[in-house]
């Protein structure tokens, strides 16, 4: 393999969470190949930072999101989010898709929006597009192309295979993945008249579980967030692919909690969240209990603290109804929010 890479024209580095590009070896090779051919790395936030000097770094929109940590919200947003990006991971280039709206090239002097060409093509399954954008973005890199009209032609590439009927089409496939399915998890910067903008969470789900992943959740309140949350946490995203943490708004605290909680607001309780490597993504819902939620998530495990019987969660019959699993993991002895507040309110 390495001496197929030392020979290459260009490369695609699509390292979705397993992080062989980590190793050593490999990882060098394809750091001394970038000098001389272009390397496209088509990054996943559970995957292996890409190398310096990357012709084109080609995270989609909730792709984005997860590595910015924060919403981003217009294409101002997201040229400065992916300009961020660009400076971090030492590329030349962050070319973010946008699905319908194309993409955003990120580069070190300007940021250039390429449109597709098809405004008026309708996706219904999008799986499959963020390959075929990453590789012709490659081939036409290694033909010579600049990269305005080389991220013109992967769109054009990626819009013709899904005006074709995207992976549906192709020569021994099975029956089509469901449109809610979405296989590169794109979206557009804002939904379309009378559909509501998908989430980066729920984004993020559909893209794990269309490329076989598991999706794992868990939900509570996390007021003051301590070392017990964390190992929760921690324990919760080694069960699967993304952790999304469904987390009570202000209102619900204080129906559950009474008016003097929350001790921090939903935002500042959801950056926190968003701060810590094992979180993915954050949901934040309204309701006193996370099941309306979790119907619409369909995540595949519901993680719970020990303290709990998971067999008397009402979660439990409602996880098993699509094929879920709920599962609880040992809490950390003498760690909680209650007797964090009390003791912060006792140095007062």
């Amino acid at each position: 393999m390495l001496e197929r890479i030392r020979g290459a024209d260009a490369i695609v580095v699509a390292d979705y969470g397993r992080r062989l590009a980590e190793a050593p070896t490999l990882r060098a090779m394809i750091e001394s190949v970038a000098r001389h051919v272009p390397v496209v790395w088509d990054p996943h936030p559970q995957g292996a930072r890409p190398v310096s000097r990357a012709a084109a770094v080609t995270p989609n929109l909730p792709e984005l999101l997860a590595f910015s940590g924060r919403a981003v919200n217009g294409l101002g947003a997201v040229a400065t989010a992916g300009g961020r990006l660009r400076e971090r991971w030492n590329a030349d280039s962050v070319v973010v898709t946008l699905a319908e709206r194309g993409a955003l090239i990120c580069g070190p002097e300007a940021d250039t929006h390429i449109a597709a060409p098809a405004a008026g093509l309708r996706i219904e399954d999008s799986c499959g597009a963020g390959d075929r954008f990453a590789a012709s973005l490659a081939v036409a890199l290694a033909a010579g192309h600049g990269l305005e009209k080389a991220v013109e032609a992967a769109i054009s590439s990626a819009v013709e295979f899904l005006g074709g009927g995207g992976v549906s089409s192709l020569e021994g496939s099975q029956a089509p993945l469901p449109p809610a399915a979405s296989g590169d998890g794109s979206q557009t910067l804002s939904a379309g008249e009378g559909e509501p903008e998908e989430s980066a969470a729920f984004a993020l789900a559909r893209r794990v579980q269309s490329a076989g992943g598991r999706v794992v959740a868990a939900g509570g309140c996390f007021d003051l967030l301590h070392a017990g949350h964390l190992r929760l946490l921690e324990a919760a995203r080694g069960l699967g692919d993304c952790l999304i943490v469904c987390l009570n708004s202000d209102e619900s605290i204080r129906r559950l909690k009474g008016d003097s909680r929350p001790l921090m607001p939903q935002a500042d309780r959801a950056d926190l969240l968003l701060g810590l490597s094992c979180v993915d993504a954050v949901e934040v819902f309204s309701e006193d209990t996370p099941e309306q939620l979790l119907k619409e998530l369909r995540p595949d495990v519901w993680v719970k603290g020990a303290d709990y019987d998971a067999e008397q969660l009402p979660e439990t019959a409602l996880l098993r109804g699509w094929g879920g699993d709920v599962v609880t993991v040992p809490l950390e002895p003498g760690r909680s929010t209650t007797g964090l507040a009390s003791a912060i309110a006792g140095l007062g």
